[in-house]
C-alpha cells in the first residue's frame, strides 16, 4: 500500500489540506485562500498546485500517494459527483476527481464535506470503534454525516445526510435557507437557539442575564451553567428539538453513536445533558442504547475525513 495521502476541505474562505501517512497520522496540515472569483475556476489548479508542492518539499513522487480525499460544501454522489450548485464555491454540476485529474495524476475521490467531516470522527475521532454513527454539526447551520457499517452514505444525489433540514415544527412562519419552514437547522444551530432564546425573552419579563448583553448560543450556554433560569429553559426547548430529530435519524439507521460538533458543542458535556433524555424519550426502544459523544478533531475533521476516503 502506498504510504500517503492527502485530505482536502474546501471551505468558501479557505481551503484546508494535510498529509497523512498510511496508518492515519497527521504529518503536516497548511491552509490556502478560496479563490471563488469566476465561478470557482482557479480552486481545483490551486489545489493540485499546493499539493504539487508539498510533494517536492517532502521529496514524494506519485507512486509515493495513494490519493487525494477532497470534501466539499455540496451534494456529491458516491462516484464523486457534484449534483447541483456548490453556492458558496461558485460551482456548478461537475465530475470532481475527473477535474482534478488534469492537473495532477493521483487517484480522487471527493464526498460532500459534512460526511467527510463524519468519516474523520469514524476513523480517528470520537467515533473511533465504531461503524455505525451520526455526525451532528451544530454551526451557523446543522450538518449531519451517516456513516452505516463503515460506510458513507451518501445517497442519489449526495443529499444523505441533510438532518438539519428534518421538517419539525408545522406552522413556523419563518423560513430556512432551504426554502422550507420548520426545519430542525431553525431551532438548534447556533443562529437556531438565538432565535429560541428570543421568543422566550419575548414571553415575559422572568429576570435573566441574558437580557444584558448580546445573545449567542454561547452565551445562553453560559448561562446555563450559571443557573439562569430562563437559560436553562431555552436550553431545554433546544434539546426537546434535537432529541426528537435525532430520534427520527435513528429509526431510520440505528446507530451505535452520534457525535455531536460544530462551534455549539464547544458548551461541552452540558450540551448533552439537555439532548441526551429527549433523545431517549422519543426513540424507538430498540435505538435508544445509542451513545451520545463531543467530536474531537475540531476543524480538522474534514481532512481526516477526506484522507480517509483513499486510506480505509
Amino acid at each position: 500500500m502506498s504510504k500517503y495521502a492527502f485530505g482536502v476541505d474546501v471551505g468558501g474562505t479557505t481551503v484546508k489540506l494535510g498529509l497523512f501517512d498510511g496508518e492515519g497520522t497527521l504529518l503536516d496540515k497548511w491552509e490556502i485562500p478560496t479563490v471563488t472569483a469566476n465561478q470557482g475556476e482557479a480552486i481545483l489548479p490551486d489545489v493540485a498546485k499546493s499539493i504539487t508542492a508539498k510533494m517536492e518539499e517532502k521529496g514524494l513522487a506519485e507512486a509515493d500517494v495513494a490519493g487525494i480525499g477532497i470534501g466539499v460544501p455540496g451534494a456529491v454522489n458516491r462516484n464523486g459527483l457534484l449534483v447541483g450548485r456548490a453556492v458558496n464555491l461558485g460551482w456548478d454540476s461537475f465530475d470532481i476527481p475527473k477535474a482534478l485529474d488534469a492537473y495532477i495524476k493521483v487517484p480522487v475521490k471527493a464526498a460532500n464535506d459534512a460526511n467527510v467531516a463524519a468519516f474523520g470522527e469514524m476513523w480517528q475521532g470520537g467515533a473511533k470503534g465504531y461503524e455505525n454513527m451520526v455526525a451532528v454539526t451544530l454551526g451557523t447551520g446543522v450538518g449531519g454525516g451517516i456513516i452505516v457499517e463503515g460506510r458513507l452514505l451518501a445517497g442519489s444525489t449526495g443529499a444523505g445526510g441533510e438532518i438539519g433540514h428534518l421538517h419539525l415544527q408545522d406552522g413556523e412562519e419563518e423560513t430556512c435557507n432551504c426554502g422550507n419552514n420548520g426545519c430542525l437547522e431553525q431551532y438548534t444551530s447556533a443562529t437556531g437557539i438565538v432565535r429560541l432564546a428570543r421568543h422566550r425573552l419575548g414571553e415575559d419579563e422572568k429576570p435573566s442575564t441574558l437580557r444584558e448583553g448580546e445573545i449567542t448560543a454561547k452565551a445562553v450556554f453560559d448561562a446555563v451553567k450559571a443557573g439562569d433560569a430562563v437559560a436553562i429553559e431555552i436550553a431545554e426547548r433546544f434539546g426537546d428539538y434535537l432529541g426528537k430529530g435525532l430520534a427520527i435519524v435513528a429509526a431510520v439507521v440505528n446507530p451505535e453513536v452520534f457525535v455531536i460538533g460544530g462551534g455549539v458543542s464547544k458548551a461541552g458535556e452540558i450540551l448533552l445533558t439537555f439532548v441526551e433524555p429527549n433523545f431517549r424519550k422519543y426513540a424507538f426502544p430498540q435505538c435508544r442504547g445509542a451513545k451520545f459523544v463531543l467530536a474531537e478533531l475540531g476543524n480538522d475533521a474534514g481532512i481526516y475525513g477526506a484522507a480517509a476516503l483513499v486510506l480505509r
